[in-house]
């Protein structure tokens, strides 16, 4: 019972006060509401050495120098940046020449309460999406009465806050999935870094290996044993260059017969060509080109033709074309072989005998021979070209374990380097990089790839225009007005991305853009501007800067209804 008293003592109270507090001027705002408690006097706000009545408060003629004592009418409306500014009108050289209020305060109830520029009150115009209680007209100028509709306007855009709400809860969720996407993305980098490491260390140990093979290798090389070409290495030299030549001859003649018979073949067609001309043509016909023709073809067939070839000659040219293996006249291989020497009966020697001591012999002849060869006692064996297989395979397979370890090095240090990249609050645009939005405006498409590149491209086909490529991401602050429809940037601090370095602008810089971002449900292209010269400035919704300080959809709350 106690609590009850005590409610409706404090309720009591309460209205008490209001009560006792006076009201404020026409055209007043709460947060202005403390200049004008004085009953008796009113300072300017600006200028308090002013002092006036508070009977002059909103006489309809402008006393304060910052125009604080008109709230309610247009009287200094000039003080605006709207209207010039008359120096008569001043009362002080030292005083306030800026004016002190936003403007005509409209209470708006059952909607947003705002303000209208001074000029526009009792304009006769009903200014409804700045004052939709209509009291900006209270004078009805011209008989006109501006209707009450913060009800209606006010019910309207509660309806499509709480749309834009439901958007801003959606976006929110999706912006979760792609920190969450972002994060899958940064873990398989860092795992792969690990596998790479350990990659790169079984590489080192396998490039290791494959040097100290390589260099056996060499070693074995340099103490190869390379048997004599015998007492006959300068007349099989002599075969094989004979041998070679007579070849390349035979392969010449078979070409030039092929030509001949070619030529021969044209020939013929072209003859019967003339003879038929000849044969058909008109003589009747007073061409003189044609008769020409006709008499040097006449002359041409009467000389006496020259053989260029018989039967018994091709006969001839088939013979000498066959290969020496076919023909048997030189046999080559009696020249080829070689009469076994005694050195050659010496190479031998190991075949007499057991296998198990031919393999220790040999091994031991090899290492006393490579003995000599590193004291300086025997040459090593040095002939061009004469390189093993051995050693070869065992020098590609370091070169290619080099190169795959350099692979893997080059890999792992562009994987760190990611991993130091900005990709914005908890890593969020990461999920995004490389994924591509566009918008037509006019004759072009505009296309935006997350973190990559922007690109103006002609709708009627054609070449691309680079318009920048991505440099970094900043922020900057921006004061716009939010449209109902949420796709706005509002005011307040936004995430930017910056694209640099486009294609060159004939007669100016670089192209480049600046890429605004403000929180929306779905990634999309809202708005694209040339400030400069080849200087874009692209207004971009997307989830992933939902959620994040300072990159808010405008001021938040809901509307405020004043009682």
């Amino acid at each position: 019972m106690r609590r009850v008293d005590c409610v409706l003592w404090l309720t009591t109270a309460a209205l008490a006060v209001i009560a006792a507090e006076p009201s404020r001027p026409r055209g007043i705002g709460p947060e202005h509401a403390k200049f004008y408690k004085s009953p008796d006097i009113f300072n300017c706000i600006s200028n308090p050495s002013v002092s006036l009545s508070p009977s002059q408060i909103n006489d309809d003629y402008c006393d304060c120098p910052d125009g604080s004592d008109e709230p309610g009418t247009s009287a200094c409306s000039y003080l605006s940046d709207l209207s010039p500014s008359y120096a008569s009108d001043l009362s002080s050289d030292n005083a306030s020449r800026s004016i002190a209020l936003p403007g005509f305060y409209c209470k708006n109830k059952g909607h947003q309460p705002g303000y209208v520029p001074f000029l526009s009150v009792n304009d006769g115009v009903c200014d409804y999406e700045l004052c939709c209680d209509g009291s900006d007209e209270w004078a009805q100028v011209g008989g006109l009465k501006c209707e009450n509709k913060c009800n209606e306007i006010g019910k309207a855009w509660r309806k499509q806050d709480e749309q834009r709400r439901k958007s801003m809860g959606v976006a929110g969720q999706k912006r979760k999935d792609l920190v969450a996407e972002a994060g899958r993305l940064r873990k398989q980098v860092e795992d792969r870094i690990q596998t790479l490491n350990t990659e790169i260390q079984g590489s080192v140990l396998k490039v290791k290996s494959l040097e100290t093979a390589l260099v056996d290798a060499e070693r074995q090389e340099r103490g190869k044993v390379v048997r004599s070409t015998g007492k006959g290495s300068r007349i099989g030299t002599l075969v094989q260059m004979a041998k070679d030549r007579i070849e390349e001859l035979r392969e010449s003649l078979v070409e030039i017969r092929g030509q001949r018979d070619e030529a021969s073949a044209r020939l013929a067609e072209l003859e019967h060509l003339l003879t038929t001309f000849k044969a058909e043509y008109n003589p009747n016909f007073n061409d003189e080109g044609v008769k020409r023709a006709v008499r040097d073809w006449e002359e041409y067939a009467a000389r006496e033709k020259s053989t260029i070839g018989d039967a018994a000659h091709d006969r001839d040219l088939d013979e000498i074309s066959k290969p020496d293996s076919e023909t048997g006249v030189i046999k080559w291989s009696d020249w080829e072989e070689k009469e076994e020497s005694d050195v050659d009966v010496l190479y031998k020697i190991e075949e007499y005998l057991p296998t198990a001591v031919r393999g220790w012999v040999d091994q031991k002849l090899r290492d006393f021979r490579l003995l000599l060869i590193e004291n300086g006692i025997l040459a090593a064996s040095s002939e061009p070209g004469s390189e093993s297989k051995y050693l070869t395979d065992a020098r590609d397979a370091l070169k290619a374990a080099q190169e795959g370890e350099s692979k893997l090095r080059n890999e792992l240090t562009g994987h760190q380097d990611d991993l130091k990249k900005d990709y914005g609050a908890e890593d969020v645009f990461r999920a995004l990089k490389g994924r591509c939005i566009s918008k037509d405006s006019g004759e072009y498409s505009y296309e935006l790839c997350w973190l990559d590149k922007t690109t103006q491209k002609s709708r009627k086909g054609g070449s691309h225009t680079g318009m920048g490529n991505f440099v970094r991401i900043d922020s900057i602050t921006v004061d716009d007005d939010l449209p109902p429809d949420g796709k706005g940037l509002g005011s307040g601090v936004r995430v930017a991305l910056r694209y640099e370095d486009g294609q060159h602008c004939w007669n100016g810089p670089n192209r480049s853009t600046l890429v605004v971002l403000a929180c929306a449900e779905q990634d999309e292209v809202w708005k694209i501007t040339e400030e400069e010269k080849c200087v874009y400035r692209m207004e971009v919704g997307t989830p992933a800067v939902c959620d994040v300080p300072g990159n808010g959809q405008g001021k938040a709350g809901g509307p405020k209804d004043e009682l």
